[in-house]
């Protein structure tokens, strides 16, 4: 799989969205609270699909949905055991990075994020460009 560096220390405006693209992936892969509570839980080591049910009170399909999502963006890994999947994180340390640095963000900023209009709590789907909302109530209602 090829990987490519983001610079995102570089000149405002010189980098290219089409280069983004792999970062936005990511975070879309990491954008539902079920995929960030099975990440969460492998933190602390390998599960089995019936322990994450359990866990999560989640159904055995809706589990392994999303685990098959987390897989095919690489941030999870299974191996056989026995009749069973034993699943673990494959980049556990850089991972737990982007996750502590997602929580210090979200402090940084009061977790207005839960706020946001377009993808904020209560929210659904992602909005094409053109259906964006604006943060300002006095913009949004002219």
């Amino acid at each position: 799989m090829p990987t490519q560096r983001l610079d995102v220390k570089q000149e405002r405006g010189a980098v290219d969205p089409a280069t983004l693209a792999p970062a936005a992936a990511l975070f879309h892969g990491l954008s539902d609270p079920t995929r960030l509570a099975i990440l969460q839980h492998l933190t602390v080591g390998e599960h089995r699909v019936r322990d994450l049910t359990e866990h999560l009170g989640l159904a055995q399909s809706t589990v392994s949905a999303h685990l098959a999502c987390l897989r095919e963006c690489g941030l999870v890994d299974s191996r056989p055991q026995g009749r069973a999947s034993m699943f673990s994180l494959t980049t556990a340390p850089e991972l737990l990075e982007v996750l502590a640095a997602a929580e210090q963000l979200l402090a940084a900023t009061g977790y207005v994020v839960a706020l946001c209009p377009n993808y904020g709590i209560g929210t659904s789907g992602n909005p094409a460009p053109e259906d964006l909302k604006s943060h300002r109530a006095d913009e949004s209602e002219q």
